[in-house]
């Protein structure tokens, strides 16, 4: 078969992290880091620390030219500064020589968001002196690798140490604050320059950065790269770009920051931490940008929206979810943005040499008896080599690429869960099983190269010819069944593994008889058009793309009932999406016994072994009731909507959870789900306690309502009366003033369905779903 190859000389190889795999956490005088207390398991990882041989040896036997490991900074100062723990500089000056003896070239990445505690204590990447405690620190490192170690990396993403760490708190040191996030970066920025210029004066040969950079564009774009834009539009874009990409892109190669991004610097904080000069060490010629690309960044205009706490200087710009394939962790596959971006790199700045130093996916990957299938793990990489490929063709400078990761390992704040690694790790034993995305990038790496054409899958019938059995008994094989004896199974395991066969939905339907076929169920809406039509949009999309057809059914009547419980029991469809009527109602329950799997939109009004997606109702309630209470309301009504509800029943709960806390007393008013009954409640209320100083409403329905209600009393919001809403319609950012209300997130939910129900399908184990709201803050508190 003959294969598009890629230039000569281009460097294959893999990324990994020392937190991520190194453990040994304690060991040799290592000192702590920020993420050893944030991090919520164990950090002892895949041991590496001491199994680094059999790990290189793993490189070695797949044809790795390159490996970029990073250094721990605890492990070569326990205490950020100061005296130099000789034994950690040891582990890696064993690991350097066995890659080397390996024929195995190191690169080594000096900082991967492990900052030693004591300098987290002493201010953290807030303080300037973190920067130059980072330079001595490069200093020492090279002293005693430079001999060997030609190409050196400063910072891994500093976005996401900066602005996850700092700014939104999801990763360690685990801060929220603006005005800290943009202080770390541009100390991080500092910490750059000065490391590369001692690397230089101690004679580094290639000396760059590793920047995580996402194309910014809006949901038409991602399908059409040439749409024009809306001004609004346009100017979000740019934003969210000078924000996640040219705030680190500019500094490093061309030394300025970006015009827009100045004034939004100094409103959250000033700008007194950039100092005369810093700019010019910053911008110290680099020989090499390691490009780290997993998601683009999908925004449009929006007026009305908060800012994410991960981007300050956000207003007025909506994050947005797009039905397209997604990875475990929900993030969207669009390779084609992998060749926008390095060609966009590549004319942005012509002389720069450019290496893809991190781009894989986390899957749920499935043990067998003859390996780890991640067919879908190779999909991702091979499309993603393909849109490489294609920039390289058009000159894009992309001297390699580094696939994330090795090994499973420890995946930050969300712990062991993920799988990136080509090889799979069994934590409890740490033994190392190659996937056959391992086996396959061996032989991308041997090619120097992609096959033109996609090969094609071994099939069915491909099996049974080659175990000389009938497709009816593969696929009883394929599926486990007892019946087969043990001689079959034996002849047609091993043509299965032979062929590389991995069991499609046509040979489980011999046995399971599956149609493929979806039943999305709609009840009568009651949450509101905008919920119904993001899960018809968004299941149907996603369901469709997993190559399922998809039938709409109406359940507002008892005969509907009955003619869709005869469609499950036929088996005429494989599994049922339902969006529940708002009231308690049996279809659910009827349907659970015909065996067909189902999920649930929201949370059902009795306890279900039926897993389900809904919202933090509760913890959205509470957050607006301590928000009200933090701006010293203490006089707080709720207007309650339909008690029976199960949403209500959550929001209510988590309401009077934070009254109790502030030691009040809840003030409750009953209505139904119109804006009019909204505004009865409210007039109750304010008649019942002349004193009322707010209000929170279980719906912006009810909220809208109550704006009504004040402005016939002749009350002022914010000033006499806040007012917060629940949902986030799109009317709830149009009244005077705004309404600040609890988000939910409507697209979240679809896609979190349709994930539900294709694992089921899959015979995984599903637990229900509860996804974050988030307060948006408007003008009538």
């Amino acid at each position: 078969m003959s294969t598009t190859s890629f230039p000569e000389g281009f460097v294959w190889g893999v990324s990994t992290s020392a937190f991520q795999i190194e453990g040994a956490t304690s060991a040799d005088g290592r000192g702590p880091s920020i993420w050893d207390g944030f991090s919520a398991d164990r950090a002892e990882a895949c041991d590496h620390y001491r199994r680094y041989p059999e790990d290189v040896r793993l490189m070695k036997d797949l044809g790795m030219a390159a490996y970029r490991f990073s250094v721990s900074w605890p492990r070569v100062f326990p205490e950020g500064s100061g005296k130099v723990n000789e034994a950690g500089l040891d582990f890696y000056d064993r690991l350097v020589d066995e890659l080397l003896a390996a024929g195995i070239k190191p690169y080594a990445t000096l900082y991967h968001w492990d900052l030693p505690q004591a300098l987290e204590k002493l201010g953290g990447w807030p303080s300037r002196d973190t920067a130059h405690h980072f330079a001595d620190y490069a200093s020492a490192v090279h002293d005693r690798l430079g001999d060997r170690v030609d190409t050196w990396f400063t910072l891994n993403e500093p976005w996401v140490a900066a602005f996850l760490g700092y700014g939104s708190g999801v990763h360690a040191p685990g801060r929220k604050s603006a005005a800290e996030a943009f202080r770390s970066a541009h100390h991080m920025l500092l910490a750059h320059g000065l490391a590369t210029r001692a690397l230089r004066s101690a004679g580094a040969t290639r000396v760059g950065t590793v920047l995580n950079i996402s194309p910014v564009m809006t949901p038409a774009q991602v399908s059409d790269f040439g749409r024009e834009l809306s001004e609004e539009d346009a100017e979000a874009v740019a934003r969210i770009d000078a924000l996640a990409n040219r705030q680190f892109l500019e500094p490093v190669l061309r030394g300025s920051y970006p015009a827009e991004l100045l004034p939004i610097i100094e409103r959250h904080g000033g700008l007194a931490h950039i100092r005369d000069g810093d700019l010019d060490t910053i911008a110290q010629p680099v020989d090499l940008l390691g490009v780290n690309y997993y998601t683009p960044q999908v925004v449009q205009a929006q007026p009305s929206e908060t800012a994410d706490p991960a981007f300050p200087g956000s207003e007025g710009v909506l994050f947005c979810t797009i039905p397209t394939a997604v990875t475990a962790m929900g993030w969207p596959i669009v390779p084609n943005c992998l060749s926008l971006l390095l060609r966009r790199l590549s004319r942005e700045y012509p002389e720069l040499d450019l290496m893809v130093t991190e781009n894989g996916a986390d899957f749920v990957d499935t043990m067998t008896g003859d390996g780890i299938h991640d067919v879908d793990r190779i999909s991702f990489v091979e499309e993603h080599l393909r849109a490489l490929q294609s920039a390289v063709e058009e000159g894009a400078r992309v001297r390699g690429y580094l696939v994330w990761t090795l090994l499973d390992n420890l995946e930050w704040a969300d712990g062991y869960r993920r799988k990136f690694g080509l090889v799979h790790v069994d934590f409890a034993t740490q033994r190392r099983l190659l996937k056959d995305s391992a086996l396959w990038y061996r032989d991308v790496i041997r090619r120097n190269g992609l096959t033109e054409t996609r090969p094609k899958r071994p099939t069915l019938e491909t099996v049974a010819a080659r175990a000389g059995v009938s497709r009816a008994t593969v696929s009883r094989v394929v599926n486990g069944e007892a019946a087969v004896s043990a001689d079959v199974r034996t002849t047609v395991m091993r043509a299965v593994k032979e062929l590389g066969y991995v069991p499609n939905a046509a040979a489980r339907s011999l046995v399971t008889r599956r149609t493929n076929t979806i039943a999305l169920v709609l009840s009568v809406p009651r949450q509101g058009d905008s919920l119904t039509a993001a899960v018809v949009q968004y299941v149907t999309s996603m369901l469709e793309g997993a190559g399922k057809q998809i039938t709409l059914m109406l359940a507002d009547t008892a005969e509907s009932h009955r003619r869709i419980i005869q469609q499950a029991e036929a088996r005429l469809v494989d599994g049922v999406v339902l969006l529940p009527p708002d009231r308690a109602d049996t279809l659910a329950e009827r349907l659970s016994r015909t065996g067909v799997p189902i999920v649930l939109l929201g949370k059902p009004a009795v306890a279900s072994l039926v897993p389900y997606v809904d919202v933090d109702n509760a913890g959205g309630a509470e957050a607006a009731t301590e928000h009200l209470l933090a701006r010293g309301r203490r006089r707080i009504g709720m207007i309650c909507g339909p008690t029976d509800l199960v949403s209500v029943q959550d929001r209510l709960a988590g309401h009077r959870a934070a009254l109790h806390r502030a030691g009040l007393q809840p003030l409750l008013a009953l209505a139904d789900l119109t804006r009019a009954s909204g505004t009865a409640a409210a007039r109750q209320l304010l008649g019942d306690d002349p004193a009322l100083d707010a209000i929170f409403a279980a719906t912006d329905q009810l909220a809208i309502g109550a704006l009504q209600a004040a402005r016939e009393a002749g009350r002022r919001v914010p000033e006499d009366l806040a007012v917060v809403g629940f949902d986030d319609i799109d009317a709830a950012s149009a009244t005077t003033p705004g309404l600040t209300t609890v988000r939910v997130p409507l697209a979240d939910q679809a896609l979190a369905l349709a994930r539900l129900l294709l694992s089921r399908l899959e015979g995984r184990h599903t637990e229900s779903v509860i996804l974050p709201t988030r307060l948006v803050m408007r003008d009538s508190t």
